[in-house]
């Protein structure tokens, strides 16, 4: 809806509550969708132009809410839903990453037919990046339908007439990866994250748990960290080791110890068999993510049992997070161990389109 600063109730007006809600829902402004059919520029473009539109008159007008002690209204929890709603409007528009939160909708298609997913960040601040839904995880999402007509195909052959596999995403964060795959592939899925990351992360489990029962799947999510004590694993869904048949990991790695803990993650929880596969993606931001990459390429094999890395590729992404356009792009190493085979060498320089 389109409202000229004039329009705004004022605060000398004495507005009622229901006026002032409405004013804050229609200043609200949403991150972008984004995919990567459409230059992060245009759309980064298109999201600072709806902050900058009467930028200052807003800002102003904000400022006026919050400043108020509205003390024409009775109800104080009325109150501070018009100054939480007011200061985040105010967020909204100093960029995405000093954003409160936001909820986002990640649009899918299969060729058949297409859903959105709906997840929630939190507000980030300082190093909570489990609570950042990362570029990587939407290049790997999009990518499962591919993954299941060839990588995975055995797992997914209903001539074998075996049940569909259990998935486990390790490092879920907001869960975009876990939920794409019991919508997509029609199977159960257990996300898990750190025990601070999972109340977020069992929340956008609720939020789309009706649509991905709809789909065939299912979903169950726990705490899950790598190498920890067992009070800080759920025992119930991941006490027993050799569960899963496809283990899933997108950007899971941001420190020197990450690549060993998660390769005996992923070594404890993937099922035992030939067809077992674990499939991880590894943004190749810069010189220390590429480092990661390696060390644990390195550490599974260097595992008791090694797992093999029998496939490799790259994707193009984009973090949307991340202002520079240019450094928006990122090229995501695609992984796929088992546990027979021999290590390939290197992938190439070649970036494969998301299909």
């Amino acid at each position: 809806m389109n409202i000229e600063a004039l329009d705004f109730p004022q605060m000398w007006e004495r507005p009622s509550y229901t006026q002032l809600a409405d004013i804050l829902k229609i200043l609200e402004l949403s991150p972008p969708i984004w995919n990567h059919k459409r230059r992060r520029s245009e759309i980064i473009e298109e999201q600072e132009s709806l902050a900058s539109q009467r930028k200052a008159e807003v800002t102003r007008y904000l400022s006026s809410i919050i400043k108020s002690p509205l003390s024409w209204i009775e109800d104080d929890d009325e109150k501070e839903v018009l100054w939480t709603q007011a200061s985040k409007r105010m967020s909204e528009r100093c960029g995405r990453t000093a954003m409160g939160e936001v909820v986002r909708s990640w649009p899918f298609e299969d060729g058949i037919d297409e859903f959105e997913l709906i997840i929630r960040e939190p507000a980030l601040t300082g190093d909570s990046l489990g609570f950042k839904t990362w570029g990587s995880s939407y290049v790997l999402s999009q990518h499962l339908p591919r993954l299941a007509e060839t990588s995975l195909f055995r797992l997914f052959d209903e001539t074998l007439g075996q049940p569909r596999p259990d998935v486990l995403e390790l490092g879920s964060g907001t869960g975009l990866l876990g939920l794409a795959a019991a919508a997509f592939w029609k199977v159960p899925v257990a996300l898990s994250d750190l025990p601070n990351i999972v109340p977020n992360l069992r929340e956008n489990v609720a939020k789309n748990a009706d649509l991905v029962k709809s789909r065939g799947g299912s979903l169950t999510v726990g705490d899950l960290t790598w190498g920890g004590s067992e009070d800080e694993i759920d025992q119930a869904l991941f006490g027993q080791p050799n569960q899963f048949k496809i283990v899933l990991a997108a950007d899971p790695m941001y420190d020197d110890d990450h690549p060993a803990l998660l390769a005996s993650a992923i070594s404890e929880h993937l099922a035992l068999g030939s067809d077992s596969r674990a499939v991880v993606m590894v943004p190749r931001r810069d010189a220390t993510t590429e480092r990661l990459r390696e060390s644990f390429c390195r550490a599974m094999l260097d595992l008791d049992t090694p797992l093999f890395c029998e496939e490799e590729d790259e994707l193009a992404g984009q973090d949307d997070w991340i202002e520079d356009d240019e450094a928006g792009n990122v090229r995501c190493w695609l992984g796929i161990f088992s546990r027979g085979g021999s290590p390939l060498p290197a992938v190439s320089d070649a970036v494969s389109a998301v299909v």
